[in-house]
């Protein structure tokens, strides 16, 4: 492994631990001694990475450090641009053209080498029949990020509307239709509500008591005993039991 990859991955396994790791632990998984870790991380630390701690007592990254794009090597960067062009084409008219956005700005700063690999588009997004919808997911997105109450209305699969209070945390993207993942005040329970039935919905700006990411966090516990099903058959026969 090139020097510039092993900061790389040592980068990537501070990033995995919210606490301190030993030099030993991180030369090991870096595969060289510990005199060169210790060079390593002074390395990283001249090129601005926030990493506090020292010999003896171990190392922890400080969030805010990243790496430049040209870092990437072909696999990430092909994995960067399929990623970025399957936003596009399937996400809602806000997150299609952050993506787009963020695809041009990659591309401004990468070698000419990686740039013309992300710009052959040799991995494709195959056609999708979207359901339509009456309402905007960048406001869901919006109130997810606020951790905000919703007041939607919401049709089931027998064609009835009812007024839900929800609490907004999660939001699933699949070839033909979005579910939106959020406690619901009526039910007392996590649902999932696709948003081609959310007939209209309205922003109460009351922040629910819970933070999202224990919200996620019970989600998954949940779908931990679903694993017998594929998630997407789970949540669809789930928002049809709304």
């Amino acid at each position: 492994m090139s020097r510039a990859g092993r900061l790389i991955t040592l980068i990537d396994i501070l990033r995995r631990h919210r606490f301190p790791v030993s030099a030993e632990a991180l030369a090991e998984e870096t595969g060289v001694s510990v005199r060169t870790l210790y060079r390593d991380i002074e390395t990283l630390r001249g090129q601005g990475a926030d990493i506090a701690g020292e010999a003896g007592l171990g190392y922890i990254l400080r969030p805010g450090f990243t790496l430049p794009p040209l870092m990437f090597g072909d696999d990430e960067i092909e994995a960067v641009a399929l990623g970025l062009r399957w936003v596009t084409a399937r996400g809602d008219g806000e997150l299609a053209r952050a993506a787009e956005q963020a695809l041009a700005r990659i591309e401004a700063v990468l070698p000419t080498r990686l740039a013309e690999r992300m710009q052959q588009q040799n991995l494709l997004i195959g056609p999708a029949s979207q359901a339509p919808e009456s309402i905007d997911t960048a406001d869901l997105r919006a109130a997810m990020r606020a951790e905000v109450k919703l007041d939607i209305a919401y049709r089931d699969a027998g064609g009835s509307v009812s007024r839900r209070i929800v609490w907004p945390f999660a939001l699933g993207f699949f070839e033909t239709t979005r579910i939106l993942i959020a406690w619901c005040e009526l039910r007392g329970a996590i649902r999932h509500f696709r948003t081609d039935r959310i007939d209209g919905l309205l922003r109460l700006d009351q922040r629910y008591p819970t933070r999202r990411a224990l919200l996620m966090a019970e989600w998954r516990r949940q779908q931990i005993g679903k694993r017998g099903e594929r998630p997407a058959d789970t949540q669809s026969k789930a928002a049809d039991r709304n």
